[in-house]
């Protein structure tokens, strides 16, 4: 029942995505169409897994300024877990495979997302500068998962640098969004999600930070999640 319940989820993806095509192309590269379908997404996909998802610090998470949101990733499904939590004017960070899926790569590209393409880690710099222009000028907000790869609920990775070097360069607070160690499990007869608890943590300021400040930046930022994460 488990098994059909994910098929269910992640079937309706597309058909989402499909019907989502029309606003899109009626408003292409509006930030705020990822938040509507992040929503939307990740309402029907917890409901057709059958997941809990217990949310604390929700007021911690920025409304009226741009803000880079780290988040731990490790499943595919953390798009049903995180779809709701985006800011206002929200894109998100992903890798250049994610356009070949069908509708959702389509819908991707046109909310003006940054693909990047890691083969190329000259185009990759140039994105992250690209974004970090953006939350300025544009007063978007950038959504990154700082690890690069799933974790598959095996604890915090080490992060990269693009996240931490955009917030610095543009100014941005950093807010961190801590998701509970989870293995895909289910529980009972009917094939319901194990409950998968979330904290957002308190923004950390990057006013006044240089370059030269991105080592502590970023160990500040992996301990105070790491911590949060063991406390879930």
């Amino acid at each position: 029942m488990g098994a059909l319940r994910k098929l269910l989820a992640w079937l309706s993806v597309p058909v989402i995505c499909l019907f989502a095509l029309v606003m899109y192309l009626a408003r292409p590269f509006n930030p705020d169409n990822n938040r509507i379908l992040g929503w939307i997404v990740a309402k029907i996909g917890r409901w057709l897994l059958g997941m809990e998802r217990p949310l604390q610090g929700w007021e911690n998470m920025p409304q009226d300024r741009p803000t880079v949101v780290i988040a731990n990733h490790q499943h595919n499904d953390d798009l049903f877990l995180m779809g709701d939590l985006l800011p206002p004017r929200t894109v998100a960070v992903g890798k250049s495979a994610l356009v070949w899926v069908p509708f959702f790569g389509q819908v991707f590209w046109l909310g003006g997302n940054v693909i990047l393409n890691r083969a190329r880690s000259q185009k990759a710099v140039a994105a992250m500068q690209a974004i970090s222009d953006a939350l300025v000028r544009d007063r978007k907000s950038m959504w990154i998962f700082p690890e690069g790869t799933r974790s598959h609920g095996n604890g915090l990775q080490s992060f990269k640098k693009g996240a931490f070097h955009a917030a610095i360069a543009s100014g941005a607070p950093i807010t961190m969004v801590c998701v509970a160690d989870y293995k895909d499990e289910t529980r009972g007869w009917c094939g319901r999600r194990e409950t998968v608890p979330m904290r957002i943590l308190p923004p950390v300021e990057t006013q006044g930070l240089s370059p030269d400040d991105l080592p502590d930046l970023m160990a500040r930022c992996h301990k105070q999640m790491a911590e949060a994460i063991a406390g879930l």
